[in-house]
């Protein structure tokens, strides 16, 4: 070890480094948090990257020892962004649980196996257990790792899973028979198929080998017109099965393409239990992952059906309700369908009475660059409401979202702009914010601030 110290004994050298990294993390964690930024700062990162591989080569030693060394101590410093919170070590396959962290695949898919239903890092107890890649922590790794000289496991060959075996395949295909059997049958092979799909992610890769397969399970919903008449855990069952089908990435276009499955998971957010309709809707966000799913999933007509559950407020769908609805809003054209269904009234209305604020703020921000969603803002009452969020929140997210949100309904409508200008002659909110924000809140605030000061100097030459 004594060999990598050399390496670092120039203090300028060492300093520029502390201040890269240090960089770095500010803008992994901005990529992460800020969606306004994402392509500038993916640019910033990568220079920051390239710099500090300069720096490394410039330091590398030619003796293959000390270079084997050197790899050794590049893991160890990685960036505390891009380690696993459970290992502690450099993630090969980052994955995003339910609560929003991050870990590396193996170690919370043990985690979860063990049975446990709570995010390790948060206690949140957890609403779903669906792993997302999370690709934009894995490609700024790659990144990182090419700029070290380190090789990064496949993530596949990372994370493979043993595949099948003929016994086991032969018992799948028995149980995709019985789905078009008596109920009792239809209901145990629904069961098994349910806990096989969770367990075994093989087994979700057998769905992917058939094109029948799919619409063999759909069989036990399909067969009516209407889902009324269907077995409750019948049903619960299949969903939840097309929920765990979903997670396996190159399942997500396959399932969202077979004509009946968005059908299904619509009605089932109408007609099922808590906890299927919390499942569809579940099943609707992973599925939407997929960019060209997005858009299918949106004209299908789901957004109503979303928003008419997010109205309901049942604490158990909630937090996926506004997951799949976040995630289709990313493109445009659901953005009007949702605010067509309704979608600002149900947000702003469980925003002001506390209901999941941070979620929905997300979600509102996102809509506000749909100018019938701005009126609507304006004629609902958002801006006290929002006004009081960045006052007494401690969050800078919300507080972010809300200042964009606040910035964008008053360009639209001058006669809110005698509210900010109270809110910020008794309590100083917008400076306060233009100090301490994020960068993103604090270039919102100085907008507003530039408007209220221009408002002023038009008043008094009037």
């Amino acid at each position: 070890m004594a060999k990598i110290g050399v390496l670092s004994s120039d203090p300028t050298v060492r300093a520029k480094a502390a201040e890269l990294k240090k960089e770095l993390q500010m803008l992994v964690r901005t990529i992460v948090d800020d969606d306004d930024y994402i392509i500038h700062t993916i640019d910033q990162a990568k220079d920051v990257l390239c710099a500090l591989r300069e720096l490394k080569f410039s330091k590398r030693s030619t003796a293959a020892t000390t270079t084997s060394s050197l790899k050794l101590h590049k893991v160890v410093s990685c960036p505390e962004e891009f380690r696993c919170p459970l290992s502690k070590e450099l993630m090969r396959d980052p994955v995003i649980l339910a609560s929003g962290q991050t870990y590396d695949r193996p170690f919370i898919q043990k985690w979860l196996n063990a049975g446990n239903r709570t995010c390790p890092r948060t206690q949140q107890v957890l609403s779903y257990t669906v792993l997302t890649p999370n690709h934009l922590i894995r490609e700024m790794i790659s990144q990182w790792c090419k700029s070290q000289g380190i090789e990064l496991p496949n993530a596949v060959q990372y994370g493979k899973e043993e595949g099948v075996n003929e016994a086991e395949r032969n018992h799948f295909f028995s149980l995709m028979e019985k789905l078009s059997a008596t109920l009792p049958e239809q209901k145990e092979a629904a069961k098994e198929l349910r806990l096989l799909t969770k367990k075994m992610p093989s087994f979700r890769g057998l769905f992917g080998e058939s094109v029948d397969a799919i619409p063999q399970l759909l069989t036990p919903l399909s067969g009516s017109k209407s889902q009324s008449g269907v077995h409750p855990d019948l049903q619960e069952d299949v969903i939840t099965t097309l929920l765990n089908l979903s997670i396996h990435d190159s399942n997500k276009k396959l399932v969202a393409e077979t004509p009946m499955v968005i059908p299904l998971l619509m009605e089932a957010l109408r007609s099922g239990t808590i906890e299927t309709r919390s499942n569809a809707a579940a099943a609707l966000f992973t599925l939407s992952a997929h960019d060209s799913n997005k858009a299918l999933i949106g004209k299908s007509g789901a957004l109503k059906p979303l928003i008419d559950l997010l109205d309901e407020g049942h604490p158990l769908a909630m937090k996926d309700v506004a997951s799949a609805i976040f995630n289709l809003c990313i493109i445009h054209e659901n953005k009007a369908r949702a605010v067509r269904d309704g979608a600002v009234r149900v947000i702003l209305k469980k925003i002001m009475d506390g209901v999941l604020v941070d979620e929905l703020l997300a979600i509102l921000a996102m809509l506000s660059t749909h100018q019938r969603a701005v009126e609507e803002m304006g004629e609902l009452g958002a801006v006290p409401c929002l006004l009081c969020i960045v006052r007494e929140s401690t969050c800078e997210r919300k507080k972010e979202n809300c200042i964009a949100i606040l910035h964008t309904v008053c360009l639209n409508d001058r006669t809110k702009w005698k509210a900010l200008k109270e809110e910020e002659s008794t309590h100083g909110t917008m400076s306060k914010l233009a100090k301490v924000g994020t960068p993103r809140a604090k270039r919102k605030a100085n907008g507003i601030l530039e408007r209220l000061r221009r408002a002023v100097n038009i008043t008094h030459t009037a």
